[in-house]
Order: structure tokens, then sequence, then C-alpha cells
């Protein structure tokens, strides 16, 4: 079987996990790594026994041989790297927050159309195969009609430098809100009829902490936590007229437990063994490449763009602006 040689541009610590995980998938290469240092990216190569390291991404994109380039930049990098990338017709895989705005997004996604160039977002939880087992029960009436759901992910990263820089698209929204966000659009859908939210900020004036309420057309209710100065459960919780299930980890579904009306636990089901997680987004990568696909049915383009949106329209309500917008 043909190997898929893939590149990961940028060479920290995300990159390391894309990078552990490549390297025990008999289906992709570790061909090359590009790093703005050529120090860095010959020592990540070796750690990980990719072929090539390149000290710049200009090298990297240029590289004939690369066949899918996974970006592992900061957010407010997302944008430049990706567009260096499908300049040089590379399929992307970029990890989320796709941009660090609507505006960016639709200029990449418009630019990958136009030039039949791949690109997807790398946010992992929508491609691991425990969503469809979720989703799989929600239809069969596990916990009867689906009413309500609660998300929350917080870690202690309010000393991570980039998160609290401005510049750099820093705060919690796009590092860690962006996964209760996602998490109630994979279950409830995109039917929006009413957000409400508050934060709390950085002295550096990005968001610390978040609370978000959507309202659904149909009445169904979204109630999202995201903080990066408080360690949270991680838990979502979708609550129904015959019970309610609790999925343990909304940032790398472990479990989901159903309880019934009289709160026994009547069912639970464990992830698969998996390596990081990851190799489900370079397996759909690899199929809509086979395929002749310019994006991922997990994630389609006009869902990226709708997530962008909907982050846009809450940091214009609490006020948060990068200096590059």
């Amino acid at each position: 079987m043909k190997k898929l040689k893939m590149a990961i541009l940028g060479a920290g610590g995300i990159a390391s996990v894309m990078a552990g995980t490549i390297s025990r998938m008999e289906q992709v290469e570790c061909y090359a790594v590009g790093s703005r240092s050529l120090e860095k990216a010959r020592a990540f190569a070796r750690k990980f026994g990719f072929q090539k390291a390149y000290g710049s991404y200009e090298e990297l994109v240029q590289d004939e041989e690369v066949e899918l380039i996974y970006i592992a930049t900061p957010h407010s990098e997302h944008f430049s790297n990706a567009m260096l990338c499908l300049e040089h017709r590379k399929p992307v895989l970029c990890e989320k927050a796709f941009t660090a705005n609507a505006k960016q997004a639709k200029e990449l996604l418009d630019h990958a159309e136009k030039e039949k160039v791949f690109i997807t977002e790398a946010i992992w939880v929508r491609y691991l195969p425990m969503l469809e087992t979720i989703r799989r029960e929600l239809d069969e009436g596990a916990i009867g009609a689906p009413t309500m759901l609660t998300a929350n992910l917080g870690y202690l990263i309010d000393r991570v430098p980039r998160l609290q820089r401005p510049e750099l698209a820093g705060g919690a929204l796009l590092d860690v809100g962006v996964y209760p966000i996602n998490f109630a659009r994979m279950i409830f859908g995109d039917k929006i009829a009413k957000i409400s939210s508050v934060c709390t900020y950085t002295d550096s004036g990005v968001d610390e902490q978040d609370s978000i309420t959507l309202l659904y057309e149909d009445g169904r209710v979204a109630q999202l936590a995201a903080s990066m100065k408080g360690l949270s459960d991680r838990r979502g919780t979708i609550y129904g007229t015959k019970g309610f299930m609790v999925i343990e980890n909304i940032n790398n579904f472990e479990s989901l437990t159903v309880y019934d009306t009289d709160y026994r636990e009547v069912k639970k089901i464990e992830r698969p063994e998996q390596i990081s997680g990851y190799e489900y987004e370079v397996e759909a990568c690899i199929r809509a490449l086979s395929e002749g696909k310019l994006e991922c049915e997990e994630m389609p383009h006009a869902e990226t763009l709708r997530v962008m949106e909907l982050m846009d329209s809450l940091r214009e309500e609490w006020g948060v602006r990068f200096p590059f917008e």
C-alpha cells in the first residue's frame, strides 16, 4: 500500500502529538517537518523519524513530494501558513481554531475552492468514531427526546504565553471554547435562534473564562463554559425526556453513560482503543484525497465557516479584538 507523505508545519507541542501519532500509522510516512529554525526542525525530525527537515515554511511547501501538510502554529498564523500551502497546491489539515476570524476563513476556503486544493480543519472531535456512537444512541431514543445539553472545558493554561497575547489571537474561546461550541453543534445542529454570553478578561484584554447559552429554534438549550484558569471535569451532559447521557471528556470522548429517570445507570460504552485520537482526522484526509474531494464530510467547509462566524459574534459582544483585525 502506498503511504501518504505527510509534513508538519511548526515544531511545537501539538506538532509533537501529531508526529507521535502518524509515526504509528501504517498508511502514513513521516516525510518532512518545517520550522522557522533549522536546528529545531532537525531535532524534531530526529526525534520522530522524519526524512527531511526545513528551516523555513517556504522550503517545506516547495518540496514536490509532500502530499499533506498539517499546520501546527498559533491561531494568528494559520491564515498565512495555510495560504502559503494552498498557493503551492499543497493539501492542508489546519489545526483548530481554523483561523483567527471568519473573514480569514472565508478567504482561505474561497481560494482553496477556486484552485481546487483540499483543505480541512483539524477539530479532532469531529472525526472521532465515538461521535457516531453518541448520535446513534440518541437517534435510537436512549434518553427519549433530547431537550438540553451542558458542556464545559477548562484547563490551567492561563500562564501559557501565546494565550495571553492578543497579537497571537489568544484567549480561552479559540483554544478551548471552540470545543463546547462544536459539541453543541454536533449534537443539536446549527438552527440557533438566540445567543447569550459573558466572559471575564485577562490583564492583556483577551477572554479568560466564557459562559455561553445557545437557544435553538425548536426550544432546545445548550449551556457552554470554557476556562483557561480553572480545571473542569470536561463533561458533556445531554438531558432528555426519558433520562440523560453523560459523555466524559468532550475534548476526546472517553465514554458515554446513559441514566434513566430514576438516575440509574442503564448503559455504558467506552471508546475504542486509539493512538492519540489524532489518527482519525488524518485517515479522513486520506479518504477524501483518494476520492478527489476538496473537503472532509466530517467537517465541511460551511460548518468551519459557521463556527468562526459564531466565535466572531461572541468576541464582538465581549469587545475582544485582535490587533491585526
